[in-house]
């Protein structure tokens, strides 16, 4: 096959239908009609001599073929991308653009008010839109730039997603100010267990961080609720006398009794992610900027 016979734009629709997982998104992301993806496609079906991807209940998969030649079409139009980046300029005061952010409730607090409170003053027309995005879609979703950014743990399994350091914060022990046991100086283990706890999870079953590390030393505390989202707890912590382990920067919101934990836990750890593709992009700089700025470690 010679390359020069070949109508370059076909890899850009390659790209967007693996990226993408089916032909309307990719069609939508290259800013033409679905049937104009689908004549592509067939062009490359025949040029290739592959079917490059199956239609099934969840999407377009990859034959092999494509996915052997995937890593090499998407860092060539990532270097192409990065050359022609290279020679704008990106000018936060008159930019008009959305960014979009894939996070959880807790992040949404402590994020958006001052991000929202920095764009108002430097970038006006820049508006912002967050929701979540599941961890295993995150990847697929950046790269066919349907979200800017994520913040969640840090991902090893994406060598394709460049990835840095948000925030970091240790676990107390939340109580409301009337609890029998607010009084104390400190919470023994065995208090601890005592108590009834919510757990936050947007599981329905599994354990948490505290679970595990209780596991490791043969304990297991009594969980009375389970919820989704951490903004409610602490509401529920401060009209019973059920108690939530929860992240510090949290909890110095309300008021309420905080213990120290009297057990090991790990950190909380949040890592901002991007698609490499967009790691020079003027614009997407300047927005990890102001990300990292209002909530660095």
């Amino acid at each position: 096959m010679q390359l020069q016979k070949m109508d370059m734009n076909l890899f850009l629709v390659l790209e967007a239908i693996y990226s993408a997982g089916n032909l309307t998104r990719a069609a939508e992301q290259l800013h033409i009609t679905q049937p104009a993806v689908s004549n592509a496609l067939a062009r490359l079906r025949r040029t290739l001599d592959d079917p490059l991807f199956i239609r099934g209940p969840s999407g377009m998969t990859p034959t092999p073929l494509t996915e052997s030649i995937m890593p090499r079409v998407q860092q060539a139009l990532s270097l192409l991308g990065t050359s022609l980046n290279e020679h704008r300029q990106f000018n936060p005061a008159l930019a008009r653009k959305t960014l979009r952010l894939s996070m959880n409730d807790m992040a949404e607090t402590l994020l958006l008010p001052p991000l929202l409170e920095r764009l108002e003053k430097e970038a006006p027309g820049v508006t912002v839109e967050s929701f979540h995005v599941p961890r295993d879609q995150l990847a697929k979703e950046l790269a066919a730039n349907t979200l800017d950014f994520a913040l969640d743990i840090p991902l090893s399994t994406a060598p394709q997603l460049q990835q840095q350091r948000l925030h970091q914060d240790r676990y107390l022990c939340m109580l409301r100010n009337g609890h029998p046991l607010a009084g104390e100086s400190s919470l023994t283990l065995d208090q601890y267990l005592q108590l009834e706890h919510i757990h936050v999870s947007s599981r329905r079953t599994g354990p948490g961080l505290a679970d595990i590390a209780l596991n490791k030393l043969g304990r297991r505390r009594n969980i009375k609720l389970r919820v989704q989202h951490y903004r409610v707890a602490p509401l529920v912590v401060l009209r019973t006398d059920l108690a939530l382990t929860v992240p510090a920067s949290l909890a110095s919101q309300y008021s309420a009794r905080l213990f120290e934990l009297p057990f090991q836990i790990p950190l909380m750890d949040w890592h901002l992610l991007w698609h490499k593709n967009l790691h020079e992009d003027p614009a997407n700089r300047w927005l990890r900027e102001q990300l990292l700025a209002v909530l660095a470690v």
